[in-house]
């Protein structure tokens, strides 16, 4: 009769064993999705359009997906698709495009863009730009010089952009992310930068 007690003796350590084990495992699992969670959100971001100022590139109820990590690694670039932080709100996040960089000398006159004397072709604009087309101090003789580490930005749909024609340029410290691509709706997923702003080579005489 002591045969059947000694194997139930044995048998309870390995159920223990089971189910250290179990839990062991569990608790990886939580770690790894904890770890994976942190390391998404640090890296991109999902946004949702809210608005028409970026139209007819973004729509309203677009939602995209934000790179995080790129300027981390360099700073922006003229065309990039940002999202920002107002300079007097940080409860807000706008969405513009990059217009001109550090250390250069912008010229708006009559909604036509000149970067140091350099007309810029815009392709993404949905119509033609009377409003704000000439703010200052951008629309001056000779306009004026983006700070350093700062950058100028405007909505695709300039009729209907709150932009640095408003609050002027932006510090690279309010810059959050690049909008990557867009995942809805389904029909317009993928790539938002079919169209991108190129200066042309030779000079122009604004008068």
């Amino acid at each position: 009769m002591a045969a059947p007690q000694t194997r139930a003796a044995q048998a309870a350590p390995a159920q223990n064993s089971g189910a250290s084990s179990l839990l062991r495992e569990v608790f990886e699992v939580v770690v790894l999705a904890v770890i994976l969670y942190f390391g998404i959100s640090f890296a991109v971001q999902a946004v949702h359009v809210e608005g028409l100022s970026m139209y007819a590139t973004l729509d309203d109820n677009d939602y995209l997906i934000a790179n995080k990590i790129d300027y981390r690694l360099h700073s922006p670039q003229r065309g990039d698709i940002i999202i920002l932080r107002p300079p007097s709100d940080n409860s807000k996040d706008f969405i513009k495009r990059v217009i001109a960089l550090p250390g250069e000398r912008l010229l708006i006159r009559d909604g036509v863009v000149y970067i140091n004397g350099h007309k810029l072709d815009e392709p993404y604009l949905p119509e033609a730009w009377t409003t704000l087309n000439n703010p200052s101090p951008w629309s001056g003789p000779d306009g004026a010089v983006i700070p350093p580490n700062e950058y100028f930005v405007m909505g695709d749909n300039r009729n209907r952009s709150q932009d640095s024609r408003i609050f002027g340029p932006i510090s690279r410290d309010r810059i959050d992310g690049r909008a990557w691509f867009r995942i809805w709706p389904l029909d317009h997923f993928g790539g938002i930068y079919d169209k991108v702003p190129t200066l042309e080579t030779s000079t122009t005489a604004v008068g």
